[in-house]
């Protein structure tokens, strides 16, 4: 398969279909409230190659090596694991994978091993994974997977995917992508460029020149697109890039100044606030274009729409009573009313795909990403930094990205990641400052 999607291994000969049956059922698991002192230990050793061979990616065992620094990376991240590997770990054989030796690995709860088959050039290479439950001596899961050479990392994350969800009851997110803003020059004179990469950091590719200012991106449902603001002198475009064509087309423009762009659940429509006549309010427009509906009207400032997962309801800041506070309102503009009514203040709401809570940035003193119920309960603080803010859901709603700005005069801003329990903090790496991330769906 010579594309850059990635497929489930097919059962299509005897000697896979050997390797790849239904899994044994353990109750290996772990609590994904707990604190990161209770993580679960996990041996990932190098994964073997059948035989050897070189790709445009490296060698088999190469690609065995990295996918397993990959899986371990990725299951580390997630805060709820503590994986040993692929370095330090010894090495297995390629009959082992399916037999594992037991006794090697006591010192850990699970073990993931897995394989690389490939006969070399640009054939692809076929990437088997699987989940041990050690003490129990069983098989919890295996999974496997086709990819051209140049899409090892998909497979990877795939494979931590399958061992994520297996463990913690939970949806994947790895496999899936980060939109943001690459910002390169002095503060008072940044260069905006949107980008796109992995939700580790890896394959990170510019997608605009610069030339005009970029902002507030956001991945569309089917993850065809990707929809932004562009500045290029007074005039303020809506633009949707289209990912497999590199084409982009216009939405709508204005003089106004416009912003925080957010797609339906059903892809059908983009939110937008711009303000007009000393007002700014909150507007709905088709995907391809039109005239745009105004929802909001009230005296002040709204801003932020995010739909709800079912495409029922929108939340929001205003100012309309005196200071930013998050609203909600039902899709059509109707029933417009106030969640949030703690100190401080409120803004860039964003609604978990779970639909169980809305993330936002409060502002009391510095900025924090925080949660809370979309009927405005149970607020809880995720960060401290001194200005974290605009935060966007991993795919499974476990997971929030945000960018945080450090203290200075230079002010740069790096993208930032922590969990729902507030304890798992860490920075993705981006080649140049960035802000403004969205975090995609799933890939299929």
């Amino acid at each position: 398969m010579k594309t850059t999607f990635l497929r489930t291994l097919s059962l299509a000969t005897v000697a896979l279909a050997a390797l790849l049956t239904a899994p044994a059922m353990a109750q290996l698991s772990v609590d994904v409230t707990g604190d990161i002192d209770s993580n679960l230990k996990i041996a990932v050793p190098p994964m073997p190659a059948q035989q050897e061979a070189d790709t445009p990616a490296g060698s088999a065992s190469d690609l065995g090596r990295k996918i397993a620094e990959v899986i371990a990376s990725d299951l580390k991240s997630s805060g709820l694991f503590d994986p040993s590997g692929p370095g330090g770990l010894p090495a297995i054989p390629f009959p082992e994978v399916t037999f594992p030796q037991y006794q090697k690995w006591g010192a850990y709860q699970a073990l993931v091993q897995g394989f690389v088959r490939t006969s070399g050039g640009e054939a692809d290479i076929t990437v088997g994974c699987y989940l041990y439950d050690v003490a129990l001596q069983q098989e919890l899961t295996r999974q496997g997977y086709v990819v051209a050479p140049r899409d090892w990392r998909r497979a990877a994350h795939k494979c931590a995917d399958a061992i994520y969800a297996r463990l913690s009851g939970e949806s994947p997110f790895f496999d899936s992508r980060i939109a943001y803003i690459a910002e390169s020059g002095p503060k008072g004179n940044r260069t905006k460029r949107l980008a796109i990469m992995d939700s580790d950091g890896a394959n990170h590719r510019f997608i605009t020149n610069g030339q005009s200012i970029a902002l507030t991106p956001r991945f569309s449902p089917d993850y065809k697109s990707i929809v932004y603001v562009s500045y290029l002198g007074s005039r303020v475009r809506l633009y949707v890039y289209d990912i497999g064509t590199g084409q982009q087309r216009l939405v709508t423009e204005s003089n106004n100044p416009t912003f925080a762009p957010r797609w339906s659940p059903d892809g059908r429509n983009i939110l937008f606030s711009m303000a007009a006549a000393g007002n700014t309010d909150i507007y709905r427009v088709s995907a391809n274009g039109g005239s745009p509906v105004r929802l909001t009207n009230s005296p002040g400032i709204d801003v932020g729409g995010s739909y709800s997962p079912d495409g029922s309801r929108i939340v929001f800041e205003s100012d309309r009573s005196g200071g930013q506070q998050l609203y909600v309102m039902n899709a059509d503009g109707s029933n417009q009313r106030r969640i949030s009514h703690g100190g401080g203040r409120y803004a860039t709401p964003e609604w978990s795909p779970r639909g169980d809570l809305i993330a936002f940035t409060k502002l009391s003193g510095d900025f924090k990403i925080a949660v809370m119920s979309p009927n405005g309960d149970n607020e809880r603080i995720l960060t401290n930094g001194w200005q974290d803010e605009q935060p966007t859901w991993s795919p499974n709603g476990r997971v929030l990205q945000f960018f945080r700005t450090t203290p200075g005069r230079q002010g740069t801003s790096q993208v930032w990641q922590v969990d729902l329990t507030g304890v798992n903090e860490r920075r993705i790496p981006t080649p140049l400052s960035g802000s403004d991330p969205a975090w995609g769906p799933l890939l299929p």
